[in-house]
């Protein structure tokens, strides 16, 4: 039994409000898990089933009549959650990397919907019916302490925290601005080396020892930046095929993005602002 879990909005800086709980935003794959009549079920946010991509999580012992939401994640030899890990051991059949099921909300308790319960009583809930393993856990939490807890995860290079409102209702399927992200964004300079035809996105590089290194390509651009970029590139153009148009690498931007991917490039790389 699938339910469309309740997302998240953005806010760029923590704040400090006991009203709102505190949790570590992990870097891995949301996923629902139900269990009906002794059967699991596992799906993505998106509705698809993906029970059989993690056959070792059918041997939870969860009651029957339960639907939980958390992440499912990889992690390095550090014990910090690795995203590009956890995608090759969701499109890899032969993949051996171990998961871990982070579970934070509890939707359907005891064969009932809970969803209309605020969150601190879920949580109490969720205490009662997951009892943490190497294979599933319970996300810590705590009331209040946002901004102190995000300069930790800063030190620590992790993916960002999360704030919910305490007395939350589950939205199933909704954006809610009871439940707020704060994203760990690192920060760097890069040029725009090309545009790709078919969907927006700019190539990036960085200039690194007097040559420029590809960085990946940039989707997240303000509309305003975008008629500046598009007033511009037209005398930059030295090149093109059927992907991209390249061009000479004359306007600068700062980006930010999540983190380096193992491959070098700036994952979900965002514009900020031209450098002139």
């Amino acid at each position: 039994m699938f339910i469309s879990p309740m997302l998240l909005h953005k806010t760029e800086q923590p704040f400090e409000d006991d009203n709102f709980i505190t949790e570590l935003k992990l870097d891995g794959i949301r996923l629902i898990l139900s269990k009906f009549k002794d059967q699991i079920k596992l799906y993505t946010r998106h509705n698809n089933e993906v029970t059989m991509k993690f056959t070792e999580l059918l041997q939870l012992d969860i009651p029957n009549g339960t639907i939980l939401d958390g992440e499912i994640i990889v992690t390095d030899q550090q014990g910090k959650p690795d995203f590009e890990a956890m995608m090759e051991r969701f499109q890899s059949k032969k993949s051996e990397l171990t998961i871990q099921y982070c579970v934070f909300d509890v939707l359907y308790y005891n064969g009932q919907n809970v969803t209309h319960l605020p969150l601190y009583e879920r949580k109490k809930r969720l205490d009662k019916i997951v009892e943490d393993t190497d294979m599933i856990c319970k996300v810590r939490w705590m009331y209040g302490n946002s901004p102190a807890y995000f300069e930790l995860v800063k030190q620590q290079g992790l993916e960002g925290i999360v704030q919910k409102k305490a007395n939350s209702k589950y939205e199933i399927g909704k954006r809610s601005h009871d439940w707020l992200k704060v994203i760990n964004y690192q920060y760097t300079d890069a040029v725009i080396t090309g545009l790709r035809k078919d969907e927006f996105g700019l190539l990036l590089g960085i200039k690194v020892d007097n040559r420029i290194k590809p960085a990946g390509i940039m989707e997240f651009v303000t509309p305003v930046a975008r008629k500046q970029f598009y007033n511009r590139y037209q005398d930059l153009i030295v090149d093109e095929n059927n992907k991209f148009i390249y061009l000479d690498p004359k306007i600068k931007c700062r980006v930010k993005f999540r983190n380096y991917t193992k491959n070098g490039l700036l994952r979900i790389p965002s514009f900020v602002e031209y450098i002139l």
